[in-house]
């Protein structure tokens, strides 16, 4: 039974959305919500409040800074049973070649602090025997494109340590879920132009999200249209696949 949900990167869109699903579908006691700029945060937990009757709590915390990490989950009022990861950042693929603090970042962001995190919230759940870790990656970590490799090498950190703590954590009957969007119309992409087919929405990966927790799944894809594109991608011969402009 899922009481006390933990939401990290809980300014991001999708979050909000999940929150909107999760109060229907769950019914929980409390939302715990973290993220960087507290003051949006309030705003959002305001909202979820008024609109799902369901208390909130929110915490200051920049998932880019590592001790601010190992310092946060044990310092939490109450042990939750779901963790949401939700915290992501694209970041500039030419700034990051130029500036190593910008790699640094992409990778900080997307897998440096859900490891720090998720790693404490696993050892807290294997005590229990019971919990959902869920995190959010991306078909970009699949393989490595000249446009956003230091975005698809953190990604392809974090879904492969995701199927190692699944594997960990699969006798004491805890799920890991990893969900690949793809595409999402959220407003860390807003600037780029997507293919609408290939697009979801930030509802469709929240309703894919419980969806995966209810159905008890591992690796999900939001569209299943990239299911098949990620097969085709992987087998292009590399020596083909290097010459390819994206």
């Amino acid at each position: 039974m899922i009481k006390t949900i933990l939401i990290i990167g809980a300014n991001s869109d999708i979050a909000y959305e999940f929150m909107l699903q999760a109060a229907k579908h769950f019914k929980p006691n409390v939302f715990l919500l973290a993220s960087k700029n507290i003051d949006h945060l309030n705003q959002i937990a305001a909202d979820i409040r008024i609109r799902s009757n369901i208390a909130t709590q929110t915490f200051q915390l920049d998932v880019a800074d590592a001790n601010a990490c190992r310092n946060f989950y044990s310092n939490l009022p109450v042990s939750p049973d779901l963790v949401v990861y939700a915290a992501g950042y694209l970041g500039d693929q030419k700034k990051a070649e130029r500036l190593s603090e910008e790699a640094e970042k992409i990778l900080a962001i997307n897998y440096q602090g859900a490891m720090i995190l998720l790693n404490d919230a696993a050892s807290a759940m294997a005590k229990k025997k019971q919990g959902v870790i869920l995190a959010i990656s991306s078909v970009a970590g699949l393989r490595g494109r000249k446009n956003n490799y230091f975005y698809g090498a953190a990604k392809a950190a974090l879904t492969t340590y995701l199927s190692g703590l699944r594997a960990r954590l699969a006798p004491d009957h805890i799920q890991v879920i990893t969900i690949l969007p793809g595409f999402v119309d959220t407003k860390m992409v807003r600037h780029l132009s997507l293919p609408q087919k290939l697009t979801a929405t930030s509802k469709q990966v929240a309703e894919t999200m419980i969806t995966a927790i209810k159905q008890r799944k591992d690796m999900v894809y939001v569209k299943n249209i990239w299911w098949w594109i990620m097969k085709i991608i992987i087998f292009i011969p590399e020596k083909i696949f290097k010459k390819i402009n994206w």
